[in-house]
């Protein structure tokens, strides 16, 4: 059996900042689908820590300050399960899809880091955006953009809510499944052989974006860790 006619787990977060280092999270997904099993979900609604949501995300994700620590769990307790559910995932051998994971798994691990948990053990990471990795790799000059709904509308996916951590997570899975249909050579690869490849990717890809950004600014950088962001080593004094 190939990769995508088997089980796999979509990740997604909803989150208070664009900027995976220091965002908090709201909400959260793990969803199980796949491979001729029922589908499990499970979510959650945090307090954000006691912190504010800026407008502007709420607005993409639609909770509030005020829904957030009226009805979410504490912030802390909320990471440590999705940590314990993640690793519970990784060990049963089930590939996880995240749509632009390198954000994903980056907020989450700073998460950890703040509350002194153990990070997330080495997983097996399908990546169905852009520019990580995917859909850039095997379909690099197709104009247009690249975010989720717009992936959804290239290949076919239903959306039912874009912007919710379930519906994000459930389409990251159906958009890397049409991506394994339509490209032979992404079903053909171990699911090691995939992470390998899209590590590989990204680097290639974020080398390409720095060049062409340092163009105008000599100075820019662009990450090209994949799938998380590494944390700064400490520099003792």
């Amino acid at each position: 059996m190939t990769w995508h006619l088997g089980r796999l787990a979509g990740f997604d977060l909803e989150t208070t900042s664009p900027d995976p280092l220091t965002a908090r999270i709201v909400t959260a997904c793990i969803v199980q689908l796949g491979g001729g099993q029922p589908t499990v979900a499970a979510n959650w609604l945090t307090d954000v820590d006691g912190e504010e949501i800026p407008a502007g995300a709420a607005a993409v994700h639609g909770i509030s300050t005020e829904k957030a620590h009226a009805e979410g769990v504490d912030l802390r307790l909320a990471v440590d399960e999705i940590l314990g559910a993640l690793t519970q995932v990784i060990l049963s051998g089930i590939p996880v899809v995240a749509m632009n994971a390198r954000y994903d798994f980056s907020v989450l691990d700073r998460e950890a880091e703040r509350y002194g948990f153990t990070p997330l053990a080495d997983a097996v990471v399908i990546d169905p955006y852009v520019p990580y990795v995917i859909d850039k790799q095997v379909d690099t000059y197709r104009s247009g953009k690249r975010t989720l709904t717009a992936l959804c509308q290239h290949y076919d996916v239903r959306l039912d809510a874009a912007h919710s951590a379930d519906a994000d997570a459930v389409a990251a899975c159906r958009v890397a499944w049409r991506q394994a249909t339509q490209y032979p050579q992404l079903a053909a690869m171990t699911l090691d052989e995939l992470h390998t490849a899209q590590v590989a990717w990204a680097a290639e890809q974020a080398a390409s974006l720095q060049e062409h950004f340092r163009k105008k600014d000599p100075a820019a950088v662009v990450e090209g860790a994949w799938p998380l962001i590494p944390r700064q080593l400490e520099v003792s004094s």
